[in-house]
C-alpha cells in the first residue's frame, strides 16, 4: 500500500495516488477505494488494475483536509490502508479508519 501526493503551487487541490500492491491486493478482482471525498459510496471510485496485479486510482483532493478512508475488496472485506498517514477510531465497531492528509 502507497500513498504518493502530488502538489502543484498555486492549486488549491492535491493530486493523491492510491495503490495496492498485488501481495496487498490477492486474488481481488476488485478493490474500491471507498471515504469522505465520496460520501462513504461503494461504488463511487472502482480501482484500476494494472497487468502486473497492482490496483490503483488518483483523485484531486482540497488542500489542507484530512479524508477518513478504506478499501473494499470484492465487496466483502474491508481493509485499512497500513501506510496512512494516520489512524481514527470507526464508529462503527473496534476498528480503524486509514485518513490521508493533504
Amino acid at each position: 500500500m502507497i500513498i504518493k501526493h502530488y502538489y502543484d503551487n498555486g492549486n488549491p487541490v492535491c493530486n493523491v495516488t492510491f495503490y495496492l500492491s498485488p501481495t496487498m491486493a490477492g486474488y481481488a478482482s476488485r478493490i474500491d477505494l471507498v471515504g469522505d471525498f465520496n460520501n462513504w459510496n461503494t461504488e463511487a471510485t472502482p480501482m484500476k488494475k494494472a497487468e502486473n496485479g497492482t490496483f490503483a486510482v488518483s483523485l484531486d483532493l482540497s488542500k489542507g483536509s484530512e479524508y477518513q478512508f478504506l478499501y473494499l475488496i470484492d465487496r466483502q472485506c474491508w481493509e485499512i490502508d497500513r501506510e496512512a498517514d494516520k489512524f481514527v477510531k470507526s464508529p462503527y465497531g473496534d476498528s480503524e479508519n486509514s485518513v490521508v492528509v493533504v
